[in-house]
């Protein structure tokens, strides 16, 4: 097993149609599953929208927005990938709208909210709970010193080896992906899942952090990284390619063998 790739698992298949350059645009349907909070219940509305070969799904949603239906929520903000705003289920699986090639995908999409929030409304998601359980794990560098940390007289130097143990995992966006993906967030709405596994991990492997014995004690459950069945979901739809099932799985090794 790579652990690199965090090889357990083998990534979802995300292969699509070959786009043509001759394709100038081309009419699509996109079929939105939308949570109606007033009726609390979904409702599927279907629209048709031109797409051309440099349109993601974001921008076909906000056609959609623009000129047929304005009463359409759909989260967003930066529109390149950086801000996992507009996280959603595409064709059944996460990904970021913005990031999505629309044409590529065939003629019908399926679009839906990420899996694993409540819905508050239409494509929205509710993500409270999961940024409640990111604060909890301290994600933020802990010293012993306060008073030095807060007056630092001078930079915490890194050597670039010691940048690499956390690199990888510093790119997460917190998009939720990750959290839609995994089946034992779906099973098991206690555990901290993924995203906030990794970044404890993240937090922890950092040289200049003192304060791994307190992130340690508090994911050493069942509903912290011994809940995690290495379904390997969550590096297979990360955006980032951060491989939080191996920050996971390193998360693990450090607390068994009592790095703290």
């Amino acid at each position: 097993m790579s652990e690199k790739t965090s090889g357990a698992v083998s990534k979802l298949q995300l292969s699509t149609p070959e786009i043509s350059l001759k394709t100038v645009s081309k009419l699509i349907t996109l079929k939105v599953k939308r949570y109606d909070p007033d009726a609390g219940r979904y409702k599927l509305s279907i629209y048709r929208v031109s797409v051309t070969r440099f349109d993601t799904v974001l921008d076909a949603l906000l056609k959609v927005v623009r000129d047929q239906d304005h009463t359409l929520s759909v989260r967003y903000s930066c529109r390149m990938g950086i801000c996992g705003s507009c996280a959603m289920m595409i064709n059944g699986v996460p990904r970021l709208a913005c990031m999505t090639n629309a044409i590529s995908l065939g003629d019908v999409i399926e679009i839906e909210p990420l899996k694993n929030f409540p819905p508050v409304k239409d494509l929205f998601v509710d993500m409270d709970q999961m940024f409640r359980k990111h604060r909890s794990v301290k994600p933020w560098l802990i010293r012993r010193d306060e008073e030095e940390q807060f007056t630092a007289k001078k930079e915490y130097l890194q050597k670039p080896e010691e940048v690499d143990a956390y690199r990888l995992f510093s790119t997460c966006i917190k998009c939720g992906a990750c959290m839609a993906a995994c089946p034992t967030v779906a099973s098991n709405p206690d555990f901290l899942g993924p995203m906030v596994l990794a970044q404890a991990y993240r937090w922890s492997a950092d040289s200049r952090d003192e304060g791994a014995h307190i992130r340690f004690d508090i994911v050493d459950n069942p509903n912290g990284v011994f809940g995690c069945h290495f379904a390997g979901a969550c590096s297979a739809v990360c955006p980032k390619n951060s491989d939080p099932a191996l920050a996971i799985q390193l998360l693990r090794k450090s607390i068994l063998r009592g790095k703290r």
